[in-house]
């Protein structure tokens, strides 16, 4: 192959280790960097690529393009590999494949052969996508490569593999001057941004992560739960029931919470989701979980007849099961909102079994108006919004005095039988 420029910030690409992470501001080259480094290595011998990210609704949302471009100008690359629709093939046999982790993380178990996966955009893949991920990535001698621009350094790769990186692991911050390639354009954007706003050229331009994101909801009360060390190991008390919040999705999120009442105390002990499950799965969680459960709390939409399940509501379904359910009452999304911040100061979350819901909690935040570009009074609607939702149900649910009555007129039971209909399903 003919000799090919490469940045000296990026050279440990090519040293052996389990991971290698890029990380820092825009204008690095970290992307450009990576799409070369494994096109030459997969040009030097046959191996098979997985190209994932947390979204990808379609292969445009992949790194698909930019390594075509790579092989497009270099006549080397372009004699050695064939773009296809939604692989890259080597004439040796090196194939790079491209998959969403989040929407498609069941099946990215069943891959086989992967010697590289490099996770683009990693700042927003979740503590699930990554545990679920990573044991799959075992072929001996593979490697896991991380590429991002931090976010909040609450974020599930930043405390990962910045924080407390494991072993095996090169770590680098690469910023727009390592890069011999930055362009004159990117540097006049830049140094406007340094000078009118600092703090978001830390995070653009030097790659630091932000205290709390833009226009987020709960910033002031996380902030406050961080500084009082309420995000941290909370222990499952056995000998107090547990409840259950959520929010129904099938192509969105189904999100649960699960919380204890000790005390004054709301101690949040686990949160689940997913999406495109029937409602078996969720119920089968929450046996394997094995807490002892004193009610569940759905949305108003669980009183909303399903087709596939012959007109009958998520709610009956649950109750068929013997499980005892609350259907919440339809509140404006501001008085929900007004709800969890007045909780805030009671709860303690678990910080390993909340991860996701915390993510969540951080991300959610006001959409902007597109025509004055300012923030709204609207909240969001993304895949942060599914968890937080989910947590205004359990702030409502502390505070209806209906489901008090129920609980005390109702004995506790198990979960048993079974019912096929959820959500489209």
């Amino acid at each position: 192959m003919s000799e090919v420029q490469f940045p000296e910030s990026l050279a440990f690409l090519f040293e052996p280790a389990r991971y290698k992470v890029a990380y820092g501001g825009r204008g690095s080259g970290k992307s450009w960097g990576m799409a070369l480094a494994l096109l030459i290595q997969g040009a030097e011998k046959p191996i098979r690529v997985l190209c994932a990210r947390e979204f990808q609704k379609s292969i445009s949302d992949s790194v698909h393009s930019l390594l075509a471009d790579h092989i497009a100008r270099n006549p080397a690359l372009a004699s050695f590999y064939t773009v296809q629709n939604t692989t890259i093939l080597g004439r040796n046999g090196t194939e790079f494949i491209f998959a969403g982790l989040r929407h498609n993380i069941a099946s990215i178990k069943s891959i086989e052969g992967i010697d590289r996966c490099w996770i683009e955009e990693a700042q927003t893949i979740t503590k699930g996508s990554l545990d679920v991920l990573i044991p799959t990535i075992r072929k001996e001698g593979s490697e896991i490569w991380l590429g991002f621009n931090p976010e909040l350094a609450e974020d599930e790769v930043y405390r990962r593999f910045v924080l407390r990186p494991p072993r095996n692991a090169i770590v680098r911050k690469v910023n727009w001057d390592q890069n011999p390639f930055f362009p004159v354009v990117l540097r006049e954007e830049m140094e406007q941004l340094k000078a009118t706003d600092y703090d978001a050229w830390l995070n653009v331009w030097q790659g630091n992560p932000k205290q709390v994101l833009e226009g987020a909801i709960y910033a002031n009360e996380i902030r406050q739960a961080t500084d009082e060390q309420r995000i941290c190991h909370v222990e499952y008390d056995p000998s107090a029931p547990v409840f259950t919040a959520w929010d129904l999705g099938w192509s969105d999120m189904t999100s649960i919470w699960f919380w204890q009442k000790i005390g004054f105390d709301i101690r949040v002990i686990d949160f689940y989701q997913n999406r495109m499950e029937g409602l078996d799965h969720y119920v089968g969680l929450l046996e394997r979980r094995g807490y002892r459960y004193e009610r569940h709390f759905l949305p108003h939409d669980a009183n909303q007849g399903q087709l596939s399940a012959g007109g009958k509501t998520i709610a009956a379904q649950l109750r068929a099961r013997s499980m005892p359910i609350s259907v919440l009452p339809q509140l404006p999304i501001v008085a929900g909102i007004s709800a969890a911040r007045t909780l805030f100061p009671r709860v303690w979350f678990d910080e390993q079994a909340t991860a996701d819901g915390m993510n969540a909690l951080r991300r959610y935040r006001y959409d902007v108006d597109q025509q004055t570009g300012q923030f709204s009074k609207k909240p969001l609607h993304d895949d942060a919004s599914h968890g937080a939702d989910a947590f205004r149900m359990l702030a409502v649910a502390i505070n209806d005095p209906k489901s008090k009555a129920e609980s005390a007129k109702r004995p506790r039971v198990s979960l048993t039988g079974s019912t096929s209909g959820w959500m489209g399903l």
